[in-house]
């Protein structure tokens, strides 16, 4: 049987070993790179998406700041359009206050032309409407201006100015004929008229008073100054039967004392 010789070369033994021990470090490098590459491929879909995210929120970023810029300037508008309406609102305001003032003018130049109109209708209606009055024992009503009248005349005699008031009772008695102030009247003109020596006068205006008020207080007088009047006229006859007719018609009256004392002078 033929021996089979076997040949051994020094380096191959190694050259095997070494690569056997190269082929699990090979496929370790080979396994590796996909992993990495895989781990790449993850780690750029994840960046991707992650810039999406960012891309994303910087767009809904500037989009929630554009809206806030234009929510701004929608909140300026509005405010300077509220502060337009604000300082329109002051402007009429102050136009209110200056037409309320001067209405409130107005209102008060009225109430005082009405209010002098008022006390110049009341001045009125004092002039026109009558009054009550008592002289002399009598009670009658007169108009204020026959009253001022009769008072004006009655001043002028107190004054002595006896042709003044003579003539003031006279233009009274033919304004106001029917006048309570009538008898009075006549019995102060029949007294001027004595003091200014118009005796005749004196004596038509007493017999007036006497032979149309009778019962009036100053008539017992009137007839005494009647009498005097005769006298001063020389008519001594007269004069004592006008004394005779005062102390009869009017007995108890001073007018009739003084009369008295008068016939007895004249007889």
């Amino acid at each position: 049987m033929p021996m089979k010789i076997r040949v051994v070369f020094p380096g191959f033994s190694a050259l095997v070993l070494g690569a056997s021990l190269m082929w699990p470090l090979q496929a370790h490098a080979f396994f590796g790179d996909d992993e990495a590459r895989k781990a790449i491929i993850d780690l750029r879909q994840k960046v991707d998406a992650n810039r999406q995210v960012v891309d994303a929120n910087r767009q809904a970023s500037e989009t929630a700041e554009a809206e806030v810029r234009d929510a701004q300037a929608v909140m300026r508008r509005s405010l300077l359009d509220l502060a337009n309406q604000l300082e329109q609102l002051r402007a009429d305001l102050a136009r209110l206050r200056g037409q309320n003032e001067h209405l409130a003018r107005e209102v008060s130049e009225l109430q005082r032309q009405q209010k002098d109109v008022q006390t110049g209708l009341d001045e009125r209606l004092r002039q026109v409407e009558p009054l009550r009055i008592t002289h002399d024992g009598v009670s009658f009503n007169a108009l204020p201006s026959e009253k001022r009248d009769f008072e004006t005349a009655m001043d002028m005699l107190r004054r002595s100015e006896f042709d003044a008031a003579a003539t003031a009772y006279s233009a009274l008695l033919r304004r106001y004929p029917d006048s309570g102030y009538t008898p009075s009247s006549l019995y102060w003109l029949g007294n001027a008229q004595y003091a200014s020596r118009a005796y005749k006068e004196s004596v038509d205006s007493h017999r007036l008073l006497i032979t149309q008020f009778p019962t009036h207080m100053r008539t017992p007088e009137a007839m005494l100054a009647v009498a005097n009047s005769q006298i001063e006229l020389k008519d001594a006859r007269g004069a004592r039967r006008t004394l005779e007719d005062l102390v009869k018609a009017y007995p108890e009256s001073e007018a009739a004392a003084a009369g008295r004392e008068r016939l007895a002078r004249l007889r």
